[in-house]
């Protein structure tokens, strides 16, 4: 009979979304979340659903971990703290969110010594500033600008190292900017939640320019799902990038949410506090080499403009039936 699969984060944005395309395949789904950045209400349907069991408890409570994993043999590993911008302010939280929470979800998954297999996500942060535009997975030296980007590179370097101690196979996921649905942060919900705030004004933190590929939620589970078919685990540890084939600035962001929020007359001023950087540890230009995954038969069905417009549609009517 087939063992349930763990999803650590599976109350956050691209966790619940995650959650809800494996019960829909029909698959049985432990969901294990300190509910510190996501909520019960993006499980709600998968509260419903019998197949579905909802463990609140926090990777950095190595029992807790031990029992959510339980006899799970392929583990998504979604839970982190996800505002970048933070680390500046509060390093410790990602130090502990991220690299501490993946290294005691090694060590549950050390302890039982089963065969297990870990989808990874990690992020496009990790790469820094790169020379080369759109970035392949073998770009390097990898030089993180965040401490966010940082902890996700560690997290990435100790799950390959465990390859060589268990019977364990890890694929790292480095993904770009995910909109959609259910975000509780990111540009698209500061943006609205300002306009809320005041209808006539919207600041945009530095000055509009930075450019960086946004991702549909609906591609990027789709991602995400490949690992279910055994064939896609080749090796003991593979990255791929996943991310659309464009970009986007932020100032056509702001201009998008504007128009789906039916605003007009709005004034959108900018600021420059960090040399045109909307803060420190902000990469100010970004976009994925696809290629690799592509090769495998996944590929976005939809371009950055399409996901920011279609996620700011979806958070509007969100907040406003809230």
């Amino acid at each position: 009979m087939p063992r349930p699969i763990l999803v650590t984060g599976a109350a956050g944005f691209i966790g619940s979304h995650l959650t809800d395309r494996l019960l829909s395949s029909g698959l049985e789904v432990i969901g294990f979340d300190n509910l510190s950045s996501g909520s019960r209400a993006n499980l709600e349907g998968a509260m419903r659903n019998a197949r579905f069991r909802f463990l609140e408890g926090d990777l950095l409570d190595l029992e807790a971990t031990t029992r959510a994993l339980g006899e799970s043999e392929l583990v998504f590993h979604l839970a982190a703290d996800p505002e970048v911008r933070l680390g500046a302010e509060d390093p410790d939280s990602h130090f502990r969110q991220n690299l501490k929470a993946t290294y005691n979800l090694l060590e549950a998954i050390r302890s039982r010594r089963a065969r297990t297999r870990l989808v990874f996500a990690s992020s496009s942060t990790v790469y820094g500033e790169p020379t080369g535009i759109p970035t392949p997975e073998e770009y390097g030296p990898l030089l993180p600008i965040s401490v966010y980007g940082a902890t996700k590179l560690g997290c990435e370097a100790l799950t390959t190292a465990y390859t060589e101690l268990l019977p364990f196979q890890v694929i790292v996921f480095r993904f770009a900017n995910v909109v959609g649905a259910r975000a509780k942060h990111g540009v698209i919900h500061d943006f609205i939640m300002k306009l809320q705030a005041n209808s006539h004004v919207l600041e945009v933190l530095g000055d509009g320019s930075q450019t960086k590929s946004y991702m549909y939620i609906d591609d990027c589970v789709d991602a995400f799902l490949k690992p279910l078919d055994a064939a896609f685990w080749q090796k003991p540890a593979e990255l791929y990038n996943i991310g659309s084939e464009d970009w986007i600035n932020v100032m056509r962001i702001a201009e998008i949410v504007v128009e789906s929020m039916g605003l007009r007359d709005v004034s959108i001023r900018t600021t420059q506090p960090h040399g045109g950087r909307a803060w420190r540890g902000d990469v100010g230009k970004m976009q994925l080499d696809i290629a690799k995954i592509k090769e495998l038969g996944w590929k976005p069905k939809h371009n950055s403009e399409e996901a920011v417009r279609f996620a700011a549609e979806q958070l509007i009517r969100e907040l406003r039936i809230r």
